[in-house]
């Protein structure tokens, strides 16, 4: 399959709402064809009045008609713009829900390649940028084919010089714009790549705020902050300047062309021109054109400042489909499943299965094991060996190569927790319903009191509700660690993958721990965990060694 490109996703995304968008266009032209009409009454009363000397009385009729163009024309404008707004509005909600689905396809090992930020980045802010490119840029390319070719036929019909002087002057805009949509993309491709990485670089120094200030370095953090947005600053001033130099140059000719047909239709008019159709010119085909030739250029003009936002979103557009097409482990695809386990009491079985990264090579195996109902299983092994990756490849978040396999029961859930878990910026109940949205608070209670930290929630005044920081500001190491567990027990979930539970806990919250997992591992769950403590190491009724990625089971009682 080809790789996703930035004009194509755009286009992709565009034929979700053909519809809207079509409806929008033709509401633009129907605006556009009322102005032709607008113009052309305009210079038959005139024409009436000052040639013809027909008594005002008479005109009421097509006063009236030429006035009630005018509502007309603000309807169909409205009916235009609402239409692409919820186009844009609906292609932008799809396409986040689509990067959101494909983050969660990715897994957390591939994600984790990715700064936080960036990916906030991505799904808010360059989402936005391609509203105008959607609301905007695409209906008036169509406007600006369809209504200057309108406004040229009359013109051709009208004064075949006159639609001439339009034709020579119509292709500088579309000049214009294209050597100027390159810059502006490349400008505007540079500056999201600017704001991404200054995102992380805040962020980062947000989170190690408190190491900075250990080492006295918060005046050089601050100082590298100033510098990188200074120089988002510097980028973003430049894409200004562009445009406003751009959107300049455009007036320029459009106002010239206009002046040239002015100056004809008026010598024509004085009949100081005699070649080709200028002896014929009328009042009314001379104003008609006049009139005509403003509406002959204003939607090229709109289209080169709506240009700025199709260079905006192939800037955003590109770096979202670099992350759309980023490859889905095959264990994470929505193919047909591997067959189950032969065996009901088999919950994994690994054949064969090996793992390899690029640039690494293969890390991981082969392996070939069996994961039964209620096994306590633990990992050991030197830092880097694989243990991390075994428990990755047990989960779904990597997957085996081509020649082996990794089968797991129908419908296995299974729960993770690791030395650094994930909690969120909320309260205790928010955390813990990562696990199940739907529990009360009375199964909230019991997890966290199942986990040991029942003492700690009955010291806090707000309960459930206590606010805890993002990555568990305001609880201990070990607090959080439990939290995380408590919501292990929450899941319900058959298998349990957990990556040293205990490191770096003092002996008090080790223990704690350790008597959670007994209470588990009585429950009738499957424990799979990845460890170099003695006592978890004791805790097991399975003993798996790894050595440079090969797996050995060890006799263990």
């Amino acid at each position: 399959m080809p790789a996703l490109t930035a004009t194509r996703l755009l286009t992709d995304l565009a034929a979700t709402q053909r519809r809207r968008l079509a409806l929008a266009a033709g509401c633009g032209l129907l605006e556009g064809a009322l102005v032709v009409l607008q113009a052309g009454l305009f210079a038959w009363i005139a024409s009436a009045l000052l040639v013809d000397h027909r008594p005002l009385a008479r005109m009421a009729l097509p006063f009236a008609l030429w006035l009630s163009t005018l509502p007309l024309r603000g309807l169909l404008g409205y009916a235009r713009e609402t239409l692409a707004q919820d186009a844009s509005l609906a292609v932008r909600k799809r396409l986040r829900h689509r990067l959101l689905d494909h983050l969660a396809r990715l897994g957390p090992v591939q994600v984790a390649g990715h700064h936080t930020a960036s990916l906030a980045y991505q799904a808010v802010e360059q989402v936005e940028a391609l509203d105008g490119y959607l609301a905007r840029f695409r209906v008036q390319l169509v406007l600006a084919v369809a209504v200057p070719l309108l406004v040229l036929g009359i013109t051709l019909y009208l004064d075949w010089l006159a639609a001439i002087f339009l034709l020579l002057a119509a292709p500088l805009i579309p000049l214009f714009m294209a050597l100027v949509g390159m810059g502006a993309e490349r400008l505007n491709r540079e500056q999201f790549a600017a704001v991404s990485q200054l995102s992380g670089h805040f962020i980062d120094r947000v989170r190690s705020l408190t190491t900075l200030r250990l080492f006295g370095h918060t005046e050089r953090a601050t100082q590298s902050i100033h510098a990188a947005a200074d120089g988002y600053r510097v980028r973003s001033m430049r894409t200004l300047r562009l445009a406003f130099l751009s959107s300049a140059v455009l007036e320029f000719f459009a106002s010239v062309a206009i002046a040239v047909v002015a100056i004809y239709v008026g010598f024509g008019l004085l009949g100081y021109i005699g070649y080709g159709p200028a002896d014929e010119l009328t009042l009314f085909s001379g104003l008609f054109i006049l009139l005509l030739a403003p509406e002959f250029f204003q939607p090229l003009r709109s289209l080169a400042q709506h240009y700025h936002d199709r260079a905006a979103a192939l800037g955003a557009a590109e770096r979202i489909a670099e992350l759309l097409d980023q490859p889905v482990p095959a264990t994470r695809r929505n193919d047909a499943p591997s067959p189950p386990p032969a065996s009901e009491e088999d919950l994994l079985v690994l054949d064969a299965a090996s793992v390899a990264h690029p640039g690494r090579g293969t890390v991981l195996g082969p392996v070939t094991t069996t994961v039964n109902r209620g096994d306590t299983i633990v990992i050991t092994g030197a830092s880097g060996s694989g243990k991390s990756t075994l428990l990755q490849l047990a989960a779904g978040f990597v997957a085996p190569e081509e020649d082996g396999a990794c089968r797991r029961a129908p419908n296995l859930r299974f729960a993770w927790m690791d030395q650094r878990p994930l909690l969120v910026h909320g309260t205790l109940a928010d955390n813990l319903r990562l696990a199940d949205p739907e529990a009360d608070d009375a199964a909230l209670t019991r997890a966290l009191e199942s986990a040991h930290l029942g003492e700690l929630l009955a010291r806090l005044p707000q309960g459930l509700q206590t606010p805890v920081g993002e990555r568990g500001a305001g609880l201990s190491g070990g607090q959080a660690q439990r939290l995380a567990l408590a919501r292990v027990f929450l899941s319900a979930a058959p298998l349990v993958l957990l990556d040293e539970p205990t490191a770096s806990l003092d002996a008090r919250s080790e223990q704690a721990i350790m008597s959670a997992l007994e209470a588990l591992k009585a429950a009738g769950r499957t424990l799979i965990i990845a460890t170099h403590h003695p006592a978890l190491i004791a805790l097991a009724s399975r003993r798996w060694q790894l050595d440079q990625g090969r797996l050995e089971e060890v006799p263990h009682g």
